[in-house]
């Protein structure tokens, strides 16, 4: 698996918007809207390096109400979470 992490800026009247594009997009797991120096962070999840041009450069980029990207690419993970875990109530 190949994560790229899209840092994104976006017109401020339209963040909420643009996540939720950027969010039904095939390829993106999660999309946060954040503070600092961008709007929102898209982690893009591919199987072949090849995808990445396909969901990011040719889908995402061109999402109306971007200004902006900057996409680094993960080369390892140091640790995995299991989210579900880590927020459970213990209740079964």
């Amino acid at each position: 698996m190949i994560t790229a992490i899209v840092l994104v800026n976006a017109d401020v009247d339209k963040i909420p918007e643009v996540a939720q594009a950027i969010a039904d997009l095939d390829g993106v797991t999660e999309v946060y809207s954040v503070t600092g120096d961008a709007d929102l962070i898209a982690m893009v999840r591919v199987r072949e390096h090849e995808e990445l041009a396909d969901v990011i450069a040719d889908r995402l980029n061109k999402v109306p109400g971007i200004l902006s990207t900057s996409t680094h690419i993960a080369f390892r993970a140091y640790s995995s979470h299991d989210l579900e875990a880590a927020f459970s109530l213990g209740l079964d």
